[in-house]
C-alpha cells in the first residue's frame, strides 16, 4: 500500500471540521499570528493552512478550557521564539508525514477498523484519531502479531492498559521533573526570553537521549524479577491439586500499610514537611518489601498495597516496616493489615475478597498495630522474634461475620519510648521534644513552637482528636 497523498496543506473548512472551531474564529487566530504562519513551507494562499495547525488549534482549545487566553500563547511565541515549532517537534520528532486516519492505519497494519478503534480507546488515547503516523501503524501490527501468537484479546487489552497507564505516568514524571527542577530553577536564577530558551533546549537535548535507555534498563530488571516469580508460581501450582481455577487466580499474601496520623501531620506542618515524611516512609516501605521478596503494587498518598508470595514474608515485612518507622526521628506511627488467600490478577493489580479484607484491617488498626487474620497467623507459624497477640473477634466494615484477629509484633522489648505530639501526631523521642506543656494534669510534648501555639489556641479540639484517633 502506497503512502497517502501529501496532505500537509489543508483548507480552512477542513481545519474547522477537524477541530470543531468555527471558520471565523480560525481566521481571527490566523490574523493574530497563532496559526497559518508558514512554519514549514508556506500554505497556498490566505485560506490555506498547514496540517500542523490542527495541533496548534487543539493546544489553543486546551488553553481556553483551562482559562488561559489565546493571547498568552502568542506572547510565549514572541518572547521565547519559535515556541510552536519546538512544540510540534516534541510531539512529532520525525515530522508529521506520513499521516493516516485510523482506518488507513488499521488497513496498513492488517487489522480491522473496529479492533483498531477499540485498541485506540482502551489504551486511553483520548486525542482524535486523525493524525496517526508510522508508530501507530507499527503498534496495531504488533497487537495483531501478539493475538496471532495465541494471546487472547482480553489478556492483550489488560496488558496494553498496564503499559498505557504506567508509561503515561513515566512521561508525566519526565515533564514535571524537568519543569519544576530545571526550568523553574533557571527562571529563579534570572534567565528570561531567548537566554532561558537556549538553556532550556540545551538541558532537553542532554536529557532526552537518556530517557529510553533508562526505560529499557528498568524494564529488563523488572522482567528478570518477574521471570523468577513465574518459575516459583509454576512450581507452586504443581504442588496443588488439580482443581480447576479461574484465569489469573493465584495464592498470595496482601499487606496494606499507611501512616496512622498523616492527615493531622500534613495539616499542622504543611505540604513540604508532609512530602518529606512521605519520601522517608516510601523509602523504608520499599526497602523492607523488596528485601523480603515482595512488590509494591500501588501507592496512594501515604497508603501502600504490597504483595508477597506467602504469609510469613508478609508478616515479617509489616513488622519490619513498623520497626524502621519507630527508629525515625519525628515520624508518624505506622499501621498495617495482612491477609492471605486467593486473588485474581487483573491489569497489573490484584482483586478479590482477600484484598478487600486486608485493606479493611489496615483501616481498623491503631498506631503500631499489624492486624492479621487467623489464616495468616496459622500459615506464618513460628517466626523468630515475632509474637501474635490475640485481640479477639471484631466486626469489620463490609463483612457479615466477625473476624478473629491477632496483633503481630516484635517479641523483644528494646523499643524506644516515645511521646506523641497532640497537634501533628508525630512521635517524639526525648531528644526530639521542642516544647512541653502541662494541661489538665497531663504533660504534653510538642515537636515545635508552632504546634505548641496551635494547641494553646484550641486545646479541646486536639485532645478530642487524640482521644478518638
Amino acid at each position: 500500500m502506497n503512502p497517502p497523498a501529501d496532505r500537509r496543506t489543508i483548507s480552512v473548512d477542513e481545519l474547522a471540521a477537524r477541530t470543531g472551531v468555527a471558520v471565523e474564529q480560525l481566521r481571527e487566530w490566523r490574523g493574530l499570528g497563532l496559526i497559518g504562519t508558514a512554519r514549514d513551507g508556506a500554505p497556498d494562499g490566505p485560506s490555506a493552512f498547514a496540517l500542523e495547525d490542527v495541533e496548534i488549534v487543539r493546544l489553543i482549545q486546551q488553553c481556553l478550557r483551562r482559562g488561559i487566553e489565546a493571547s498568552a500563547l502568542l506572547a510565549l511565541e514572541e518572547s521565547a521564539g519559535a515556541f510552536f515549532r519546538r512544540y510540534l517537534d516534541t510531539l512529532y520528532p520525525p515530522g508529521l508525514e506520513p499521516i493516516y486516519s485510523l482506518e488507513e492505519a488499521a488497513a496498513r497494519a492488517g487489522v480491522g477498523g473496529e479492533l483498531a478503534g477499540r485498541l485506540w480507546r482502551i489504551c486511553g488515547m483520548h486525542e482524535p484519531a486523525d493524525l496517526l503516523d508510522a508508530d501507530d501503524v507499527a503498534f496495531f501490527a504488533s497487537c495483531r502479531a501478539m493475538m496471532e501468537a495465541g494471546l487472547p484479546e482480553d489478556a492483550l487489552f489488560q496488558g496494553l492498559r498496564v503499559f498505557a497507564d504506567s508509561l503515561a505516568r513515566v512521561a508525566e514524571a519526565e515533564s514535571r521533573l524537568f519543569h519544576f527542577y530545571i526550568e523553574a530553577r533557571l527562571r529563579a536564577g534570572g534567565l528570561t526570553g531567548a537566554a532561558l530558551t537556549e538553556r532550556r533546549l540545551a538541558a532537553m537535548d542532554a536529557l532526552e537521549p537518556q530517557m529510553e535507555p533508562a526505560l529499557r534498563y528498568f524494564h529488563r530488571k523488572g522482567f528478570m524479577h518477574a521471570i523468577r516469580d513465574d518459575v516459583l508460581l509454576h512450581l507452586a501450582e504443581e504442588t496443588r491439586d488439580g482443581a480447576p481455577r479461574s484465569e489469573g487466580q493465584m495464592e498470595v499474601a496482601i499487606v496494606f500499610v499507611d501512616l496512622a496520623r498523616f492527615t493531622p501531620l500534613a495539616e499542622a506542618m504543611g505540604d513540604e514537611v508532609a512530602a518529606d515524611v512521605l519520601r522517608r516512609f516510601s523509602e523504608l516501605v520499599r526497602g523492607a518489601t523488596h528485601a523480603l521478596d515482595g512488590r509494591v503494587v500501588k501507592q496512594i498518598g501515604d497508603a501502600f498495597m504490597l504483595i508477597f508470595p506467602e504469609p510469613r514474608l508478609a508478616v515479617m515485612a509489616a513488622v519490619e516496616i513498623d520497626r524502621r518507622a519507630g527508629e525515625e526521628a519525628q515520624f508518624s506511627a505506622v499501621r498495617s493489615g495482612v491477609h492471605a488467600g486467593s486473588v485474581l490478577y487483573r491489569e497489573g493489580d490484584y482483586v478479590g475478597a482477600c484484598v478487600n479484607l486486608a485493606s479493611r484491617l489496615a483501616s481498623e488498626a491503631g498506631p503500631h498495630q499489624v492486624l492479621v487474620t487467623t489464616a495468616v497467623c496459622q500459615a506464618a507459624g513460628d517466626l523468630p522474634d515475632v509474637e501474635f497477640v490475640p485481640i479477639g473477634k471484631r466486626r469489620v466494615k463490609g463483612l457479615a461475620t466477625e473476624v478473629e484477629l491477632f496483633d503481630a509484633r516484635f517479641a523483644r522489648g528494646d523499643v524506644v519510648e516515645k511521646e506523641t505530639d497532640p497537634v501533628c501526631g508525630m512521635e517524639l523521642a526525648p531528644a526530639d521534644v521542642s516544647a512541653r506543656l502541662t494541661f489538665a494534669h497531663r504533660e504534653l510534648a510538642f515537636c515545635s513552637e508552632g504546634c505548641l501555639r496551635s494547641f494553646v489556641a484550641a486545646p479541646e479540639q486536639y485532645l478530642r482528636e487524640r482521644a478518638t484517633g
